[in-house]
Protein backbone atom coordinates (compact mmCIF):
# COMPACT_ATOMS: atom_id res chain seq x y z
CA UNK A 1 0.00 0.00 0.00
CA UNK A 2 1.38 3.48 -0.73
CA UNK A 3 1.93 6.12 1.36
CA UNK A 4 0.06 9.15 1.74
CA UNK A 5 2.12 12.06 0.47
CA UNK A 6 -0.75 15.29 0.29
CA UNK A 7 -4.32 15.90 -0.06
CA UNK A 8 -5.92 17.03 -2.73
CA UNK A 9 -9.46 19.12 -1.77
CA UNK A 10 -12.58 18.87 -3.60
CA UNK A 11 -15.21 20.85 -2.77
CA UNK A 12 -18.90 20.02 -3.57
CA UNK A 13 -21.89 22.05 -3.10
CA UNK A 14 -20.00 24.35 -0.99
CA UNK A 15 -18.60 21.46 1.27
CA UNK A 16 -15.02 20.63 1.29
CA UNK A 17 -13.41 17.15 1.38
CA UNK A 18 -9.97 16.10 1.49
CA UNK A 19 -9.05 13.11 -0.38
CA UNK A 20 -5.71 11.68 0.25
CA UNK A 21 -2.54 11.47 -2.89
CA UNK A 22 -0.37 8.63 -3.03
CA UNK A 23 2.73 9.08 -4.89
CA UNK A 24 3.60 5.65 -6.76
CA UNK A 25 7.31 5.05 -7.50
CA UNK A 26 6.73 6.01 -11.14
CA UNK A 27 4.49 7.50 -13.25
CA UNK A 28 1.46 10.43 -12.13
CA UNK A 29 0.29 10.68 -8.50
CA UNK A 30 -3.02 9.29 -7.59
CA UNK A 31 -5.81 10.86 -5.67
CA UNK A 32 -7.36 8.27 -3.54
CA UNK A 33 -10.95 8.65 -4.06
CA UNK A 34 -12.14 5.17 -2.48
CA UNK A 35 -14.17 7.00 0.72
CA UNK A 36 -16.25 10.19 -1.68
CA UNK A 37 -18.83 8.13 -2.06
CA UNK A 38 -19.46 7.50 1.55
CA UNK A 39 -18.66 11.10 2.54
CA UNK A 40 -20.28 13.20 -0.04
CA UNK A 41 -22.76 10.92 -1.64
CA UNK A 42 -21.23 11.41 -5.61
CA UNK A 43 -19.77 9.13 -8.21
CA UNK A 44 -16.58 9.99 -10.30
CA UNK A 45 -17.11 9.33 -13.77
CA UNK A 46 -14.42 8.19 -16.19
CA UNK A 47 -15.48 6.12 -19.32
CA UNK A 48 -12.86 3.41 -20.17
CA UNK A 49 -11.12 3.80 -16.75
CA UNK A 50 -8.36 5.71 -18.58
CA UNK A 51 -8.09 8.14 -15.70
CA UNK A 52 -8.79 5.62 -13.25
CA UNK A 53 -6.43 3.38 -11.06
CA UNK A 54 -8.00 0.39 -9.58
CA UNK A 55 -5.50 -1.42 -8.01
CA UNK A 56 -1.76 -1.23 -6.75
CA UNK A 57 0.98 -3.50 -8.74
CA UNK A 58 4.59 -3.95 -8.58
CA UNK A 59 4.66 -6.20 -11.91
CA UNK A 60 4.72 -3.53 -15.21
CA UNK A 61 4.62 -0.22 -15.84
CA UNK A 62 4.60 1.99 -19.08
CA UNK A 63 5.22 5.62 -19.65
CA UNK A 64 3.88 6.62 -22.76
CA UNK A 65 5.18 9.98 -23.67
CA UNK A 66 8.70 8.71 -23.09
CA UNK A 67 8.20 5.29 -24.66
CA UNK A 68 8.78 2.95 -21.91
CA UNK A 69 7.95 -0.45 -21.31
CA UNK A 70 9.18 -2.16 -17.87
CA UNK A 71 8.89 -5.66 -16.29
CA UNK A 72 9.86 -5.33 -12.62
CA UNK A 73 12.04 -2.53 -13.40
CA UNK A 74 13.58 -4.32 -16.48
CA UNK A 75 13.48 -2.17 -19.90
CA UNK A 76 11.29 -4.56 -22.76
CA UNK A 77 14.31 -4.22 -25.28
CA UNK A 78 16.84 -5.63 -22.89
CA UNK A 79 14.69 -8.30 -22.37
CA UNK A 80 13.56 -9.39 -25.40
CA UNK A 81 17.05 -8.78 -27.34
CA UNK A 82 18.78 -10.17 -23.71
CA UNK A 83 16.67 -12.63 -22.93
CA UNK A 84 14.41 -15.03 -23.28
CA UNK A 85 10.29 -15.54 -23.06
CA UNK A 86 10.48 -18.53 -19.92
CA UNK A 87 12.91 -15.80 -18.00
CA UNK A 88 10.59 -13.24 -18.46
CA UNK A 89 8.05 -15.40 -17.25
CA UNK A 90 9.94 -16.43 -14.01
CA UNK A 91 10.38 -12.51 -13.48
CA UNK A 92 6.74 -11.82 -14.09
CA UNK A 93 5.83 -14.29 -11.55
CA UNK A 94 8.39 -14.18 -9.01
CA UNK A 95 9.92 -10.58 -9.53
CA UNK A 96 13.24 -11.17 -10.01
CA UNK A 97 15.67 -12.67 -12.26
CA UNK A 98 16.12 -16.20 -11.70
CA UNK A 99 19.74 -17.93 -11.01
CA UNK A 100 20.96 -20.75 -13.42
CA UNK A 101 19.68 -23.03 -11.11
CA UNK A 102 16.17 -21.66 -10.63
CA UNK A 103 16.19 -21.01 -14.31
CA UNK A 104 16.61 -24.98 -15.25
CA UNK A 105 14.47 -25.74 -12.56
CA UNK A 106 11.65 -23.44 -13.66
CA UNK A 107 12.16 -24.94 -17.65
CA UNK A 108 11.86 -28.07 -16.38
CA UNK A 109 8.85 -27.84 -14.62
CA UNK A 110 7.65 -26.03 -17.18
CA UNK A 111 8.43 -28.64 -20.18
CA UNK A 112 7.25 -31.60 -18.33
CA UNK A 113 3.61 -30.32 -18.07
CA UNK A 114 2.89 -29.48 -21.91
CA UNK A 115 0.70 -32.24 -22.83
CA UNK A 116 -3.02 -31.88 -22.10
CA UNK A 117 -5.53 -34.42 -20.38
CA UNK A 118 -6.14 -37.20 -23.13
CA UNK A 119 -10.24 -36.85 -22.25
CA UNK A 120 -9.77 -32.70 -23.62
CA UNK A 121 -9.06 -34.02 -27.50
CA UNK A 122 -12.72 -35.40 -27.01
CA UNK A 123 -13.26 -31.68 -25.87
CA UNK A 124 -12.09 -30.02 -29.10
CA UNK A 125 -14.14 -32.49 -31.68
CA UNK A 126 -17.24 -31.40 -30.52
CA UNK A 127 -16.58 -27.62 -32.57
CA UNK A 128 -16.99 -27.13 -35.90
CA UNK A 129 -14.43 -27.75 -38.00
CA UNK A 130 -14.32 -24.20 -39.78
CA UNK A 131 -14.24 -22.53 -35.64
CA UNK A 132 -12.21 -20.05 -35.04
CA UNK A 133 -9.20 -20.75 -32.91
CA UNK A 134 -9.94 -18.15 -30.61
CA UNK A 135 -13.48 -19.29 -30.00
CA UNK A 136 -12.06 -22.83 -29.29
CA UNK A 137 -9.54 -21.50 -27.01
CA UNK A 138 -12.13 -19.50 -24.63
CA UNK A 139 -13.91 -22.96 -24.53
CA UNK A 140 -10.89 -25.26 -23.47
CA UNK A 141 -9.20 -23.46 -21.12
CA UNK A 142 -12.45 -22.49 -19.39
CA UNK A 143 -12.63 -25.97 -19.50
CA UNK A 144 -9.65 -26.77 -17.93
CA UNK A 145 -11.41 -26.46 -14.58
CA UNK A 146 -13.24 -29.97 -15.06
CA UNK A 147 -10.29 -31.76 -16.32
CA UNK A 148 -7.85 -30.32 -13.23
CA UNK A 149 -9.49 -30.02 -10.17
CA UNK A 150 -6.48 -30.26 -8.55
CA UNK A 151 -5.53 -26.90 -8.77
CA UNK A 152 -8.96 -24.57 -8.83
CA UNK A 153 -8.73 -23.66 -4.96
CA UNK A 154 -7.42 -20.06 -5.06
CA UNK A 155 -7.47 -20.22 -1.23
CA UNK A 156 -4.45 -22.77 -1.13
CA UNK A 157 -0.86 -21.63 -2.49
CA UNK A 158 0.34 -24.70 -3.66
CA UNK A 159 -2.85 -24.94 -6.52
CA UNK A 160 -2.72 -21.93 -7.01
CA UNK A 161 1.11 -22.07 -8.00
CA UNK A 162 0.33 -25.46 -9.79
CA UNK A 163 -2.35 -24.01 -11.77
CA UNK A 164 -0.47 -21.22 -13.13
CA UNK A 165 2.57 -23.49 -13.96
CA UNK A 166 0.02 -25.58 -16.07
CA UNK A 167 -1.19 -22.98 -18.01
CA UNK A 168 1.83 -21.57 -18.96
CA UNK A 169 2.94 -24.91 -20.12
CA UNK A 170 -0.04 -26.10 -21.62
CA UNK A 171 -1.45 -22.17 -23.65
CA UNK A 172 1.13 -23.89 -26.54
CA UNK A 173 -0.30 -27.01 -26.49
CA UNK A 174 -3.90 -25.79 -26.87
CA UNK A 175 -3.71 -22.94 -29.07
CA UNK A 176 -1.19 -25.28 -31.64
CA UNK A 177 -4.24 -27.93 -31.31
CA UNK A 178 -6.77 -25.54 -32.37
CA UNK A 179 -5.01 -24.46 -35.24
CA UNK A 180 -4.62 -28.22 -36.11
CA UNK A 181 -8.30 -28.79 -35.76
CA UNK A 182 -9.01 -25.39 -38.00
CA UNK A 183 -6.73 -27.08 -40.91
CA UNK A 184 -8.14 -30.69 -40.72
CA UNK A 185 -4.78 -31.93 -39.44
CA UNK A 186 -3.94 -34.16 -36.77
CA UNK A 187 -2.60 -33.02 -33.51
CA UNK A 188 0.88 -32.98 -32.69
CA UNK A 189 2.09 -33.33 -29.09
CA UNK A 190 4.56 -31.10 -27.27
CA UNK A 191 7.92 -32.65 -27.48
CA UNK A 192 10.74 -32.52 -23.96
CA UNK A 193 13.86 -31.88 -26.17
CA UNK A 194 12.59 -28.64 -27.80
CA UNK A 195 12.32 -25.37 -25.92
CA UNK A 196 9.33 -23.18 -25.52
CA UNK A 197 9.18 -21.31 -28.75
CA UNK A 198 10.24 -24.87 -30.93
CA UNK A 199 7.85 -26.60 -29.64
CA UNK A 200 5.12 -24.97 -30.35
CA UNK A 201 6.29 -24.15 -33.99
CA UNK A 202 6.82 -27.99 -33.85
CA UNK A 203 3.59 -28.75 -32.93
CA UNK A 204 2.04 -25.94 -35.59
CA UNK A 205 3.82 -27.02 -38.37
CA UNK A 206 5.26 -30.73 -38.33
CA UNK A 207 3.11 -33.86 -39.48
CA UNK A 208 3.35 -37.30 -38.93
CA UNK A 209 4.40 -38.54 -41.73
CA UNK A 210 8.16 -36.63 -42.29
CA UNK A 211 10.59 -34.86 -40.14
CA UNK A 212 10.22 -30.92 -39.31
CA UNK A 213 13.24 -29.63 -38.31
CA UNK A 214 12.55 -26.08 -36.74
CA UNK A 215 14.88 -23.10 -38.03
CA UNK A 216 16.46 -21.69 -34.96
CA UNK A 217 15.73 -18.11 -36.85
CA UNK A 218 12.10 -18.46 -36.63
CA UNK A 219 12.01 -19.98 -33.44
CA UNK A 220 13.63 -17.12 -32.09
CA UNK A 221 11.59 -14.54 -33.68
CA UNK A 222 8.61 -16.41 -32.06
CA UNK A 223 10.46 -16.46 -29.09
CA UNK A 224 10.51 -12.62 -29.02
CA UNK A 225 7.18 -12.52 -29.85
CA UNK A 226 5.97 -14.28 -26.54
CA UNK A 227 8.19 -12.10 -25.11
CA UNK A 228 7.05 -8.52 -26.41
CA UNK A 229 3.74 -9.66 -25.62
CA UNK A 230 3.69 -11.21 -21.95
CA UNK A 231 2.49 -8.50 -20.21
CA UNK A 232 1.38 -4.77 -20.80
CA UNK A 233 -0.02 -3.22 -17.56
CA UNK A 234 -3.87 -2.69 -16.20
CA UNK A 235 -5.13 -2.77 -20.35
CA UNK A 236 -9.06 -4.34 -21.41
CA UNK A 237 -7.80 -7.74 -21.18
CA UNK A 238 -5.77 -7.33 -17.95
CA UNK A 239 -8.38 -5.96 -16.05
CA UNK A 240 -10.99 -8.63 -17.25
CA UNK A 241 -8.97 -11.42 -15.73
CA UNK A 242 -8.71 -9.02 -12.26
CA UNK A 243 -12.21 -8.77 -12.19
CA UNK A 244 -13.20 -12.10 -12.91
CA UNK A 245 -10.16 -12.92 -9.98
CA UNK A 246 -11.89 -10.35 -7.51
CA UNK A 247 -15.24 -12.91 -7.20
CA UNK A 248 -13.04 -15.56 -6.39
CA UNK A 249 -13.14 -17.33 -10.28
CA UNK A 250 -11.03 -20.59 -10.54
CA UNK A 251 -8.04 -19.38 -12.48
CA UNK A 252 -8.92 -21.47 -15.82
CA UNK A 253 -11.91 -19.23 -15.91
CA UNK A 254 -10.29 -16.05 -15.43
CA UNK A 255 -7.50 -16.65 -17.82
CA UNK A 256 -10.36 -18.08 -20.25
CA UNK A 257 -12.20 -14.14 -19.58
CA UNK A 258 -9.40 -12.60 -20.51
CA UNK A 259 -8.72 -14.69 -23.98
CA UNK A 260 -12.71 -14.13 -24.66
CA UNK A 261 -11.75 -9.95 -23.64
CA UNK A 262 -8.11 -10.29 -26.09
CA UNK A 263 -10.45 -11.10 -29.21
CA UNK A 264 -11.90 -8.11 -30.02
CA UNK A 265 -10.04 -6.41 -32.85
CA UNK A 266 -9.49 -3.47 -30.40
CA UNK A 267 -7.12 -4.97 -28.28
CA UNK A 268 -5.73 -8.53 -29.30
CA UNK A 269 -6.87 -8.53 -32.93
CA UNK A 270 -4.56 -5.16 -34.01
CA UNK A 271 -1.75 -7.19 -36.08
CA UNK A 272 -4.69 -9.41 -37.71
CA UNK A 273 -6.20 -6.14 -38.55
CA UNK A 274 -3.16 -5.21 -39.79
CA UNK A 275 -2.58 -7.89 -42.23
CA UNK A 276 -6.11 -7.75 -43.63
CA UNK A 277 -5.37 -4.33 -44.33
CA UNK A 278 -2.31 -5.14 -46.59
CA UNK A 279 -4.39 -7.55 -48.39
CA UNK A 280 -6.79 -4.97 -49.18
CA UNK A 281 -4.41 -2.58 -50.29
CA UNK A 282 -3.16 -5.92 -52.77
CA UNK A 283 -0.26 -4.14 -54.21
CA UNK A 284 2.90 -2.02 -53.44
CA UNK A 285 1.55 0.67 -56.48
CA UNK A 286 -1.67 1.25 -54.29
CA UNK A 287 -0.07 2.21 -51.44
CA UNK A 288 0.13 6.31 -52.24
CA UNK A 289 -3.73 6.23 -52.70
CA UNK A 290 -4.25 4.56 -49.05
CA UNK A 291 -1.90 6.69 -47.27
CA UNK A 292 -3.56 9.91 -49.54
CA UNK A 293 -6.41 8.39 -47.60
CA UNK A 294 -5.51 8.31 -44.24
CA UNK A 295 -4.16 11.86 -44.24
CA UNK A 296 -7.45 12.50 -45.43
CA UNK A 297 -8.90 14.25 -41.91
CA UNK A 298 -12.71 14.07 -44.07
CA UNK A 299 -11.81 10.56 -44.69
CA UNK A 300 -12.48 8.28 -41.85
CA UNK A 301 -9.85 5.40 -43.24
CA UNK A 302 -6.47 4.88 -41.03
CA UNK A 303 -4.04 2.77 -41.33
CA UNK A 304 -3.69 -0.02 -39.16
CA UNK A 305 -0.49 -0.78 -37.47
CA UNK A 306 0.67 2.55 -36.93
CA UNK A 307 0.94 4.67 -33.98
CA UNK A 308 -1.08 3.50 -30.37
CA UNK A 309 -2.89 4.40 -27.88
CA UNK A 310 -0.50 4.38 -25.11
CA UNK A 311 2.51 5.30 -26.65
CA UNK A 312 2.92 9.10 -27.77
CA UNK A 313 6.22 8.77 -28.83
CA UNK A 314 7.65 5.14 -29.78
CA UNK A 315 7.25 2.14 -29.33
CA UNK A 316 9.57 0.14 -27.43
CA UNK A 317 8.79 -3.10 -28.70
CA UNK A 318 8.54 -2.19 -31.99
CA UNK A 319 12.30 -2.01 -32.30
CA UNK A 320 13.00 -4.91 -31.55
CA UNK A 321 10.40 -6.63 -33.53
CA UNK A 322 11.75 -4.46 -36.55
CA UNK A 323 15.08 -7.10 -35.95
CA UNK A 324 13.21 -10.06 -35.99
CA UNK A 325 11.03 -9.00 -38.74
CA UNK A 326 13.85 -8.37 -40.71
CA UNK A 327 15.61 -10.89 -39.91
CA UNK A 328 12.46 -13.84 -40.71
CA UNK A 329 11.91 -12.04 -44.25
CA UNK A 330 15.66 -11.81 -45.01
CA UNK A 331 15.38 -15.72 -44.21
CA UNK A 332 12.25 -16.78 -46.01
CA UNK A 333 11.68 -13.83 -49.22
CA UNK A 334 9.20 -11.78 -50.07
CA UNK A 335 9.37 -12.01 -53.55
CA UNK A 336 6.38 -14.45 -53.76
CA UNK A 337 4.16 -12.46 -51.16
CA UNK A 338 2.27 -9.85 -52.24
CA UNK A 339 0.92 -9.06 -48.90
CA UNK A 340 4.98 -8.42 -47.45
CA UNK A 341 5.84 -7.07 -50.49
CA UNK A 342 3.13 -3.84 -49.21
CA UNK A 343 4.03 -4.15 -45.87
CA UNK A 344 7.85 -3.29 -46.74
CA UNK A 345 7.08 -0.47 -49.24
CA UNK A 346 4.54 0.71 -46.80
CA UNK A 347 6.77 0.52 -43.80
CA UNK A 348 9.38 2.46 -46.30
CA UNK A 349 6.79 5.58 -47.20
CA UNK A 350 5.25 5.97 -44.05
CA UNK A 351 8.47 6.56 -42.45
CA UNK A 352 9.81 8.80 -45.45
CA UNK A 353 6.49 10.70 -45.15
CA UNK A 354 6.56 13.87 -42.68
CA UNK A 355 2.94 13.83 -41.92
CA UNK A 356 3.74 9.76 -40.26
CA UNK A 357 6.20 11.67 -38.54
CA UNK A 358 4.67 14.75 -37.13
CA UNK A 359 1.69 13.07 -36.29
CA UNK A 360 4.10 10.15 -34.24
CA UNK A 361 2.49 7.40 -36.49
CA UNK A 362 5.43 4.76 -36.46
CA UNK A 363 5.24 1.20 -37.14
CA UNK A 364 3.78 -0.75 -33.93
CA UNK A 365 4.52 -3.66 -32.52
CA UNK A 366 1.74 -4.94 -34.39
CA UNK A 367 2.72 -4.11 -37.49
CA UNK A 368 5.50 -5.84 -37.02
CA UNK A 369 4.54 -8.87 -35.70
CA UNK A 370 1.73 -9.30 -38.12
CA UNK A 371 4.62 -9.57 -40.80
CA UNK A 372 6.62 -12.09 -38.98
CA UNK A 373 3.80 -14.32 -38.47
CA UNK A 374 2.40 -14.20 -42.06
CA UNK A 375 6.19 -15.28 -43.35
CA UNK A 376 6.04 -18.17 -40.91
CA UNK A 377 2.87 -19.50 -42.37
CA UNK A 378 0.35 -18.60 -39.93
CA UNK A 379 -3.22 -17.78 -40.85
CA UNK A 380 -4.71 -14.29 -39.71
CA UNK A 381 -6.80 -16.45 -37.54
CA UNK A 382 -4.09 -17.62 -35.40
CA UNK A 383 -2.77 -14.14 -34.99
CA UNK A 384 -4.80 -13.24 -31.65
CA UNK A 385 -4.29 -17.36 -30.31
CA UNK A 386 -0.60 -16.42 -30.53
CA UNK A 387 -1.08 -13.14 -28.49
CA UNK A 388 -3.50 -14.95 -26.15
CA UNK A 389 -0.13 -17.64 -25.73
CA UNK A 390 2.21 -14.99 -24.96
CA UNK A 391 -0.15 -13.21 -22.70
CA UNK A 392 -0.72 -15.63 -20.63
CA UNK A 393 2.05 -15.19 -18.17
CA UNK A 394 1.15 -12.03 -17.48
CA UNK A 395 -2.39 -12.44 -16.93
CA UNK A 396 -1.47 -15.12 -14.11
CA UNK A 397 1.39 -12.83 -12.90
CA UNK A 398 -1.67 -10.70 -12.22
CA UNK A 399 -4.23 -12.65 -10.80
CA UNK A 400 -1.51 -13.86 -8.41
CA UNK A 401 -0.76 -10.28 -7.44
CA UNK A 402 -4.45 -9.29 -7.22
CA UNK A 403 -5.17 -12.99 -4.79
CA UNK A 404 -2.45 -11.48 -2.21
CA UNK A 405 -4.03 -8.00 -1.87
CA UNK A 406 -4.80 -7.39 1.59
CA UNK A 407 -7.30 -5.08 -0.18
CA UNK A 408 -8.86 -7.03 -2.80
CA UNK A 409 -12.69 -6.54 -2.78
CA UNK A 410 -15.08 -7.70 -5.72
CA UNK A 411 -14.68 -5.14 -8.28
CA UNK A 412 -18.30 -3.48 -8.59
CA UNK A 413 -18.40 -0.43 -11.02
CA UNK A 414 -20.73 2.39 -10.28
CA UNK A 415 -22.71 4.14 -13.23
CA UNK A 416 -24.51 7.83 -14.41
CA UNK A 417 -27.98 7.02 -14.68
CA UNK A 418 -29.60 8.52 -17.03
CA UNK A 419 -32.82 6.12 -17.62
CA UNK A 420 -36.24 6.56 -16.14
CA UNK A 421 -37.09 7.32 -12.57
CA UNK A 422 -39.44 5.07 -10.52
CA UNK A 423 -43.31 4.27 -12.54
CA UNK A 424 -45.60 2.23 -11.91
CA UNK A 425 -46.77 -0.76 -13.90
CA UNK A 426 -49.61 -1.02 -16.15
CA UNK A 427 -51.82 -3.63 -17.34
CA UNK A 428 -50.99 -4.66 -20.71
CA UNK A 429 -54.95 -3.98 -21.95
CA UNK A 430 -53.99 -0.06 -20.80
CA UNK A 431 -51.13 0.49 -22.49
Amino acid sequence: MAENTGTATITIHGKSYDLPIHTPTAGPEVIDIRNLYAQADVFTYDPGFTSTAACDSTITFIDGAKGELLHRGYPIDQLASQSHYLEVCYLLLYGELPSAEEQERFESLVTNHTMIHEQMHNFFRGFRRDAHPMATMVGVVGAMSAFYHDSTDINDAHQREVASIRLIAKMPTIAAMAYKYSIGQPFVYPRNDLDYAANFLHMCFSVPAEEYHVNPILARAMDRIFTLHADHEQNASTSTVRLASSSGANPFACIAAGIACLWGPAHGGANQACLEMLKEIGTPDRIPEFIARAKDKNDPYRLMGFGHRVYKNFDPRATVMKESADEVLDLLGVENNPVLQVAKELEKQALADPYFADKKLFPNVDFYSGIILEAMGFPTSMFTPIFALARTVGWISQWKEQLADPQLKIGRPRQLYLGATARDYVDIEKR
